[in-house]
């Protein structure tokens, strides 16, 4: 990287920065609702927190589908926000509601009518499988409202007003950290509800947050869907954004079922697995955020500058991405070695689930590296640069060729040690290294994806 270019460049460094910090501290609010979760319900009860954490894993599917969406709609729109044309935008906000809406539908019926067949995919624990069950019927309320409000969350993030998802994201979370505490422990004189407290919780946050969405949206300089696109359907667009949705959904698929595979190993590997794997998964998703917010910088970036038609200047902000990420990721490795005793001071589990607990952080700290370098890669620019193909390659090889069959066998037929088994799951994040770097400097993501 040319360093003097680099810091020269002010208006990089400054980008950056405004769109980063807003969404890598949004990105830890969101995350933070789920440890408070198993905090909460951890503080009561292990099986409460553990049950919980399996059924949650619904809603971990339904996100590939809505993030899917959501993310065709950051593509698009972040390269016409460069354009300048911001009635592209609208027919494409509209379109991504349209189906973000039907997906949350489907995931509704399925939650609130068969939630029992649901955990049973995840665990053959009778007494999870109780508790999953009251909470999917409440939580499944809120699964109508997640798809709406994150459409228009992406819209604020590329139309420039990262900040605003921010508040939004920020308030939301502290009433449903509140509420928990409300609902699950009983203040106030209320009956304590445990698991069904977290999902209440839930329930009346994402309430607040789509009608705060969408009064925000009809403020001076926000972008609101008009109605008649809602009716009138764009052909080009539709086609546009159905080119770039398969692949991504492809790709969200292939990651969330299979990510989700991985919770249901560590169910059948028992309580004491499920518990210790539970913590570890609010822990990387905590350490996530930082990266997250990097990528979703990344990717609006290199978009502006593409939809703009200045693939020269969008390739070079690429090449400065690629250095940043490398030392992002490195001190994400650190850090989560630094909060491994912390944690394991913090939860109260049994003495196996505390030492596979202990176990499983210290592969954490090497999966860390590769999930942070390939997000801001593979989600952030590759995918905003229209190379969304690569993402279903390297999932197809990585996890399901590699990850997934020896966690399988590892847990089913050979009856590994736990550790060896999540480490099983880990393996292709840091696998594809190489193979992500390689193929950045193909630059097959250079795109102009605008019409």
């Amino acid at each position: 990287m040319n360093t003097k270019a680099f810091f020269k460049d002010k208006e990089f460094i400054n980008k950056l920065l405004h769109i980063t910090f807003p969404i890598a501290f949004q990105n830890l609010m969101l995350a933070s609702v789920a440890a408070a979760d198993a905090l909460m319900l951890g503080h009561l009860h292990q099986n409460s927190m553990s049950a919980v954490s399996l059924a949650t894993q619904i809603q971990f599917v339904q996100n590939m589908f809505i993030f899917s969406i959501v993310g065709v709609e950051s593509i698009l729109c972040a390269q016409y926000w460069g354009k300048g044309d911001k009635e592209a935008l609208n027919k494409i906000f509209c379109i991504s509601l349209k189906l973000s809406f039907a997906v949350s539908l489907m995931f509704f019926i399925g939650c609130f009518f068969f939630p029992k067949y649901l955990m049973l995919i995840f665990t053959n624990e009778p007494e999870l499988i109780s508790i999953g069950v009251e909470y999917l019927k409440i939580a499944s309320w809120s699964y109508l409202l997640t798809g709406i409000s994150q459409c228009y969350l992406t819209m604020m993030k590329v139309s420039d007003h990262p900040g605003r998802t921010a508040t939004i994201s920020t308030c939301v979370v502290l009433i449903n950290i509140f509420l928990n505490a409300v609902f699950i422990f009983g203040l106030f004189n209320l009956p304590a509800m445990d698991a069904r407290g977290a999902a209440l919780a839930t329930l009346i946050s994402r309430i607040v947050e789509i009608l705060w969405c969408i009064a925000n949206s009809y403020r001076k300089n926000y972008i609101h869907p008009k109605i008649k696109y809602f009716f009138i359907r764009s052909k080009e667009l539709f086609h546009d954004f159905l080119k770039i949705f398969w692949p991504l959904i492809g790709a969200s698929l292939f990651w969330g079922v299979g990510f989700t595979s991985y919770s249901a190993f560590m169910g059948h590997l028992g309580t004491d697995a499920a518990a210790a794997n539970s913590v570890t998964a609010v822990i990387r998703d905590l350490l996530c955020c930082f990266c997250n917010g990097l990528s979703t910088a990344a990717g609006i970036m290199v978009a502006n500058e593409l939809g703009a038609g200045r693939l020269e200047k969008g390739k070079l902000y690429g090449q400065w991405l690629l250095t940043i990420s490398l030392v992002v990721s490195g001190i994400i490795t650190l850090v989560t070695l630094a909060l491994t005793p912390l944690i394991v001071h913090s939860v109260k589990l049994t003495e196996g689930a505390n030492r596979y607990l202990i176990q499983m952080m210290l592969v954490t700290s090497v999966y860390m590296y590769g999930r942070s370098l390939n997000t801001i890669l593979i989600n952030g620019i590759f995918d905003n640069g229209g190379d969304t193909l690569f993402d279903v390659y390297s999932l197809a090889v990585c996890m399901w060729g590699v990850a997934v069959p020896l966690a399988a066998l590892g847990t089913f037929v050979f009856h590994w040690p736990v550790v060896i088994v999540y480490a099983c799951t880990c393996i292709d994040e840091v696998g594809k290294i190489p193979w992500v770097i390689h193929h950045f400097k193909k630059y097959k993501w250079l795109q102009d994806l605008t019409r």
